[in-house]
C-alpha cells in the first residue's frame, strides 16, 4: 500500500472518530459502567471499548482487503 493511500485511510478514520466523539459527549455511551461513591468515581467504558474494537476491526479488514 502506498503512503498517499495510507494517509487517506488514516484521515478518513480520524474524521469518523472526530464526528462520533462530537455527538457522543466525550466518549460516554449508554451501557458504560459508572459507580459514584462519596469520594470516588469508577468509570469502566465497556460499550465504548466494544464500539472502538468493531470500528478498528472494520478498518483493518478493509486495509487487508485492498492490499
Amino acid at each position: 500500500m502506498t503512503l498517499p493511500k495510507m494517509l487517506m485511510i488514516a484521515g478518513a478514520a480520524l474524521l469518523v472518530a472526530g464526528f462520533l466523539l462530537q455527538f457522543i459527549k466525550a466518549g460516554r455511551l449508554p451501557g458504560d459502567i459508572v459507580i459514584k461513591k462519596e469520594n470516588m468515581t469508577f468509570y469502566f467504558p465497556i460499550v465504548t471499548s466494544i464500539l472502538i474494537s468493531l470500528i478498528l476491526t472494520g478498518i483493518f479488514f478493509l486495509i487487508g482487503r485492498f492490499r
